[in-house]
């Protein structure tokens, strides 16, 4: 006997083995229709898996999130193979899904064009309408080398390799076509249906490394409906015109280049906007009783082996071997430093809470395929916080994070915020009964604070579960920004103490928090969510005052000097050129306010205000004019 329990709590016997399929069938029909998967105790598998044994049991559908993305691992799939059938000389070697689609990685001599995509396309659509099943096997690990080698897919042979022993070597079938993975399928190419378009072509180096070969990577995205993939296409068209990369240049706030990848060259205005939003989350965070802090940015290899981030983070460290046979790393995260602050002299029970701020540069190594702009950087700063706390104390001290953070998205205008809560992952450090304690006290804070949440099971970090909040943009994409963790880890294993009300020593609970999560990133989302039109306060230039011609350019300077005593951010163009010409360019480059100045408003020392996105123009007295300026700060 059989007995299966549904996510609802009830429970179905069967007098036998059953697999995905049939036991889809048995709950109704409608499930079965649209069945793509089977989660068995919390793990994806295809259908046809058996299950032989009482487990927990969810009929995965196609259209919830597992099973598009499913759906999406089916069309990476199928375009390999559409690859493969149009130039048999490519090797294949990864392809994944990926939010909102999917991507294969290809080793070709010649690089693929845009009329390949359109071919590869049309090759997708004929296997896709011949729906053939996907069939998994295991293979014997000898088998699968010398077949792959066989093939000439050096690169598949590779990965097999490192494939612990334990492991099975799982291959899926479709037709004649065959790829090395771990699943899960559907039951058919047919399941993929035919909303679905290649998007881009990339580069990217053989697991990450820039002393491999620079493979070509084509990325694609799938749907349930046109309506889904036409919407999809249009924020992508959308969200190119946003491409904060683009903007930077064209405001002349930074820049990238390849003698450092992964970061930022800041210019005088871009590195002015970043200055002024960690000022504004400095003086949010002073009101709220942290303390800021700054700690080295390299610290030894000792420190991050007792934190356990060598252990489970080193390969997302930079190192650095000194002569004096020390090893350094460059830190990924600012929580050991801040630690040993604490750790400096004797604390009360008295003195907690204790809230430390760090805007903390870190380092963290991502493949080059991955690095994108300042939204995935290698380095970065994170406007990172540490609450040192009793535990009777976690559930205040979260409900008050919670609340700073959601009030400091509302100031940027981004109200529609989801949160999801993540708990303990499988790479972790810390016992269950650790966790167990962890967990229940973030989800009684997640409670308390009147918040709803999504559960993202085995998400959270390596030290303890976190609640992560997750902001929707103008063109309605989704960016995980701030976060909430609680941690009874790295205080015990950093020694950090404090003496309880009875004289004995303690260890306190730590609150890992960040608002902006990394400053960068914000920024980045920033620029596209206002498409470079910052709100007043924030632009890097605040007012361009602009002369008809340079006959004015004295009553103009005068407008500068009172401007400028405004603390106003200003850009005085005075050039040969016609006015006209000067709108223009300082609209492309955002700037919020043009002040025009001419022979009436020099007589009359007033200005025309021309104001972004703003048909009608203002004719002010200049003094009322600053005030009508200064009511948008």
């Amino acid at each position: 006997m059989v007995s299966i329990r549904l996510p609802d709590g009830s429970k179905k016997s069967f007098s036998s083995s059953i697999n995905g399929n049939e036991l889809a069938k048995s709950i109704s029909s409608s499930l079965s229709k649209s069945a793509i998967a089977v989660s068995i105790n919390g793990e994806l598998k295809d259908l046809h898996c058996e299950m032989n044994k009482d487990c927990d049991a969810e009929i995965i559908t196609k259209d919830s999130d597992s099973g598009i993305e499913i759906l999406r691992h089916d069309a990476a799939h199928v375009m390999a193979e559409a690859v493969k059938s149009l130039f048999p000389d490519v090797q294949i070697t990864i392809g994944p899904p990926i939010e909102n689609g999917f991507y294969y990685d290809f080793s070709k001599k010649e690089p693929f064009s845009p009329d390949d995509l359109i071919k590869i396309e049309k090759k997708m659509l004929e296997i896709i309408n011949k729906n053939e099943p996907f069939k998994r096997e295991v293979w014997d690990r000898k088998k699968a080398i010398n077949y792959f080698k066989d093939q000439g897919e050096i690169y598949k042979t590779e990965i097999i390799k490192d494939i612990p022993n334990k492991e099975e070597i799982s291959i899926y079938k479709q037709g004649k076509f065959l790829d090395l993975c771990k699943g899960p399928h559907s039951s058919s190419t047919g399941k993929i249906g035919k909303f679905f378009k290649l998007i881009k072509l990339a580069g990217a180096y053989w697991r990450g490394d820039s002393n491999n070969e620079m493979l070509q990577r084509i990325y694609g995205t799938a749907w349930l409906t046109k309506k889904d993939l036409d919407n999809y296409l249009n924020i992508l068209e959308e969200a190119e015109k946003r491409d904060h990369r683009k903007l930077g240049r064209e405001m002349n706030l930074f820049h990238f280049q390849e003698e450092s990848p992964g970061s930022i060259f800041w210019h005088n205005k871009g590195w002015d906007v970043f200055m002024r939003l960690q000022n504004y989350l400095r003086e949010k965070q002073t009101e709220a009783g942290y303390e800021e802090i700054n700690t080295p940015d390299m610290l030894d290899r000792s420190l991050w082996e007792k934190s356990g981030h060598w252990e489970k983070f080193k390969e997302n460290m930079f190192t650095i071997n000194t002569k004096d046979k020390r090893i350094f790393a460059l830190k990924p995260m600012n929580c050991p430093g801040c630690i040993q602050i604490f750790n400096q002299g004797i604390k009360s029970y008295k003195d907690l809470p204790i809230k430390i701020s760090e805007f903390g540069k870190v380092h963290r190594y991502e493949p080059s395929g991955a690095v994108h702009g300042m939204m995935r950087a290698r380095s970065f700063t994170q406007d990172d916080a540490h609450i040192f706390c009793t535990e009777d104390q976690i559930t205040h001290e979260c409900i008050e994070v919670t609340n700073l953070i959601l009030k400091i998205y509302k100031d940027f205008g981004f109200s529609n915020i989801k949160i999801n809560y993540a708990d303990r992952p499988k790479k972790r450090v810390g016992g269950n009964k650790i966790w167990d304690k962890s967990e229940k006290a973030l989800l009684k804070a997640a409670k308390e604070a009147g918040v709803e949440y999504t559960i993202n099971k085995g998400e959270g970090a390596f030290y303890g579960p976190k609640i992560d909040f997750v902001l929707r943009d103008a063109i309605n994409r989704e960016w995980q920004c701030g976060t909430v963790q609680v941690d009874f880890n790295l205080p015990e294993r950093l020694n950090a103490n404090y003496i309880d009300e009875k004289g004995n020593k303690k260890k306190p609970v730590l609150i890992h928090r960040a608002l902006f999560g990394s400053l960068e990133r914000f920024l980045g989302i920033l620029i596209e969510h206002y498409n470079g039109k910052f709100p007043f306060w924030l632009a890097p230039t605040q007012i361009a005052v602009c002369t008809i011609t340079e006959k004015f350019n004295d009553y103009a300077k005068k407008v500068c000097e009172k401007l400028k005593e405004k603390g106003l951010k200003l850009e005085f163009d005075s050039r040969n050129e016609k006015i006209n010409y000067k709108i223009r360019e300082h609209s492309h480059k955002k700037v919020p306010v043009i002040f025009i100045i001419g022979e009436k408003e020099e007589k009359e020392n007033s200005v025309t205000i021309r104001e972004l996105s703003v048909e009608n123009q203002k004719f002010l007295e200049i003094d009322k004019a600053i005030q009508y300026i200064k009511k948008k700060i």
